[in-house]
């Protein structure tokens, strides 16, 4: 375990930060599709994918140093079953992103004017794409986000220049090229909020998959990550 990860820590900043991370991720993103539907497509995809890798940058330089911004359960999962993270703030950080994210989402229903039963930026995917194609997209998609975060994070916080340039890049140019067929998702709050404060009937019938397969694509990067470092020290050895 790193230095300073078994140190106590006052819940109450760790939780904050967290909170208010996956909060102003669901709100930037979402709230930019969501901009995109009312204009009619005025802020187009491009922008919109720009969106969510720009605000991870910035939530990881705002809070990087105070939570380890994962404003991600499934980062915070693979952290632990990398021994980065101990398993008594699992549970807590869990909730306080599944309530980030759906305190976004409302927020987004009170301050946008969209119809009642618009999706709120929730992950549907693509008419044309199956339930397998959906979660073996999220799971590669998932599985390079947390390879890149495992690389340029220290213990189980992304922080500094490094993490948030590697980080917020490998997110936008995810949302960018498979925006448009899984909205991306590599988080299951990011699904979860939207899906639930919406209430589409699409949404949810396929949230299952956006909280299966994300978490199993991180801790599948945990595995390779170390295979790869391991076989990196035998060389070097």
């Amino acid at each position: 375990m790193p230095a300073g990860e078994d140190q106590p820590t006052p819940w109450g900043p760790l939780l904050t930060a967290e909170f208010l991370g996956t909060f102003f991720l669901v709100f930037a993103g979402c709230g930019a599709m969501l901009s995109n539907d009312i204009t009619a497509g005025v802020v187009g995809h491009t922008t919109v994918g720009i969106v969510w890798g720009l605000v991870v940058m910035a939530l990881i330089y705002a809070i990087g140093d105070i939570s380890g911004c994962h404003i991600n359960p499934a980062v915070t999962i693979a952290f632990w079953v990398a021994g980065r993270f101990p398993r008594r703030k699992v549970l807590p950080y869990l909730v306080t992103q599944f309530a980030g994210a759906t305190a976004a989402a409302l927020a987004l229903r009170l301050l946008f004017p969209v119809p009642e039963g618009t999706d709120l930026g929730a992950t549907i995917p693509s008419p044309d794409t199956s339930i397998a194609q959906l979660f073996i997209l999220e799971l590669l998609l998932t599985f390079l986000l947390m390879l890149v975060i495992l690389g340029v994070s220290t213990g189980a916080k992304e922080k500094g220049i490094t993490a948030a340039i590697a980080i917020g890049g490998t997110v936008g140019l995810e949302a960018l090229f498979c925006g448009p067929i899984t909205r991306a998702s590599m988080n299951p709050a990011r699904s979860l909020g939207p899906a639930v404060v919406s209430g589409d009937p699409l949404a949810l019938s396929t949230l299952w998959v956006y909280l299966v397969a994300t978490p199993l694509g991180a801790i599948l990067a945990v595995v390779v990550y170390r295979y790869m470092r391991s076989a990196s020290a035998n060389t070097e050895g």
